[in-house]
């Protein structure tokens, strides 16, 4: 029989899917959409509440309703006393573990009235300057969203394959003192993945971002890369570094990719021993989401955590954002 003191500190967990709409549409290779999808998970005991949010991406065979199960099978185990060290053998690397492992971090911080990065005894974020994503179009399109946001600094260019010189030129004219990143979200191919580079170094890019699919990228080890070349869908955790380090130069770290917070520090540390600059990733989101990836800062060398700007309304209480300089979360939202 459970005593009563046990319920009392019992950690209770709740979960949900929750839409944002998103500000006109996002558009990628694989498609476009015009809201974000997350779910919440929130870990309640002794009077506190962690909370986390995660965003389930069908690329890696997730859906939002899939997530909520993987998260509320989670109840019991978290009321045995399942601590966010144990949860990283207990569920797979993924958008479920990420909503879990950030409450449970945020849940230690309130409890123990500290700051997160002093209880992990990582440097304290710093405002920084993060991309700001052009979504993919018609050079047209992507020229007059990139004239209204040529003031900013570095701008992320979504790229979708035949057609993307012209796309680049057209985004290079209209914001020519921009540092300019590359996504092609695996849409280039073996055939035209050189003369892609080429393009893009000649148009001043810095970083090309998964130009081939994870399953042929092999092909980037053969060839002298102009610029440098950012895996994403094909880096994961620390288990998919090693393989990656004659492919890429850079890796994209994103919490939803790693399965939380905690794997991806380790995995941010693995990276830069490999030799990898690291870039911050995220999903459209909300702040929420993108608080616990500003622990990641210290150690980047391209900050992507533009989700929030995306939307069409952020949650209350969420990041400050000043044009593009974000800066680190107040405690009452996250950490």
């Amino acid at each position: 029989m459970t005593s009563g003191r046990s319920q009392e500190f019992a950690r209770q967990l709740v979960a949900r899917i929750e839409s944002w709409p998103i500000a006109g549409s996002f558009a990628i290779s694989r498609g476009a959409k015009t809201e974000a999808v997350t779910v919440v998970a929130e870990i309640s005991q002794g009077g506190h509440t962690g909370r986390g949010e995660c965003v389930p991406y069908s690329r890696y065979s997730e859906t939002p309703e899939g997530t909520l199960a993987a998260l509320r099978a989670m109840q019991e185990p978290l009321s045995n006393g399942l601590d966010r060290m144990a949860l990283q053998a207990a569920m797979p690397a993924g958008a479920a573990r990420n909503a879990l492992d950030c409450a449970l971090l945020d849940l230690e911080a309130k409890t123990r009235k500290q700051r997160v990065w002093t209880l992990l005894g990582r440097p304290a974020p710093r405002p920084c300057t993060t991309a700001f994503t052009i979504s993919l179009g018609t050079p047209k399109a992507m020229a007059a969203a990139t004239a209204k946001a040529a003031h900013r600094p570095l701008l992320k260019v979504k790229l979708g394959g035949d057609g993307d010189r012209k796309r680049l030129a057209a985004v290079r004219k209209a914001a020519p003192e921009s540092e300019l990143i590359v996504d092609a979200n695996e849409a280039w191919t073996p055939d035209n993945l050189e003369r892609n580079l080429n393009d893009c170094a000649e148009l001043g890019v810095t970083l090309v971002e998964q130009p081939l699919p994870a399953t042929q990228d092999h092909a980037l080890a053969r060839i002298k890369r102009p610029i440098a070349v950012c895996a994403d869908e094909s880096a994961h955790d620390r288990a998919s570094l090693k393989s990656l380090r004659e492919r890429y130069d850079a890796v994209n770290i994103k919490l939803d990719k790693s399965g939380g917070l905690t794997e991806a520090l380790a995995m941010a540390d693995a990276a830069h021993a490999l030799g990898f600059e690291i870039m911050i990733g995220c999903m459209v989101a909300t702040s929420l989401a993108i608080a616990p990836a500003m622990l990641l800062v210290p150690q980047a060398r391209y900050v992507d955590l533009d989700g929030p700007l995306l939307l069409a309304h952020d949650r209350d209480g969420g990041l400050r954002y000043e044009e593009s300089l974000v800066y680190p979360p107040e405690a009452a939202l996250w950490g």
